[in-house]
């Protein structure tokens, strides 16, 4: 039986999807660990992305506004979302930082879960899909470990590449691992900190935002 808290969850997030869709804001929830380098991915991203793609950021966190802060400087519409010891947002949180960014009508919106591997992926947001995000310097344990993540994930982005000589990790390992809990995944390997593999990840948010777009003209609903 099903807890009642997650049932309330999942009616809310049903109406924050309805209303994502109706803006057409491709909407992705980013979860991952402490450290992975999340925020780093949306400074890069945002950076690529600059007079391209109108991008906003939920940043969820247990304390201060340290990360939103981070994103803010770089141009980006940001709300910040203090859990205040919370190990995840929850579908209401959403829908409150969206009253402040529904105006700005993003074509991506990216909500940067509280950093933990196990309580937000039982959490539905209304997102159109989930970002899984590791790291090489957290070894090979986490697809494993960590499976309903790396299950309910669309992508997964695998970041600091660049430091992979000084690690064990190994590449061949995590393909098998993700390939065999979710072969419908896609994977980008990439490193925030020197831009490695961002190019792919990018390209792959621009195709979704014009495939929203004509699908949007197709059936006739308003862009901004």
């Amino acid at each position: 039986m099903g807890s009642p808290l997650l049932g309330v969850n999942q009616l809310l997030a049903q109406r924050n999807r309805a209303a994502f869709a109706r803006s057409g804001a491709l909407v992705l929830n980013l979860m991952s660990s402490p450290g992975s380098g999340k925020t780093t991915i949306l400074e890069r991203t945002i950076e690529q992305l600059a007079g391209r793609v109108r991008l906003a950021v939920i940043e969820g966190d247990l304390y201060t506004d340290q990360d939103a802060r981070r994103i803010e400087g770089k141009g980006a519409a940001v709300v910040q979302i203090n859990t205040q010891g919370a190990c995840h947002l929850d579908a209401d949180m959403v829908w409150e930082a969206w009253q402040q960014l529904a105006e700005r009508q993003p074509q991506v919106l990216f909500i940067e879960n509280v950093g933990n591997l196990v309580c937000p992926a039982e959490f539905d947001l209304g997102e159109a899909a989930r970002v899984a995000v590791m790291s090489v310097t957290e070894g090979n344990d986490k697809p494993t470990k960590y499976p309903l993540l790396f299950r309910q994930a669309s992508v997964v982005l695998l970041n600091k590449v660049d430091l992979l000589g000084y690690t064990d990790f190994s590449l061949e390992r995590f393909r098998d691992d993700v390939g065999r809990i979710n072969p419908r995944a896609l994977v980008f390997e990439l490193s925030a900190r020197t831009g490695e593999g961002l190019a792919p990840w990018c390209q792959w948010l621009e195709e979704q935002v014009l495939a929203r777009s004509e699908e949007d003209e197709l059936h006739g609903r308003a862009g901004p």
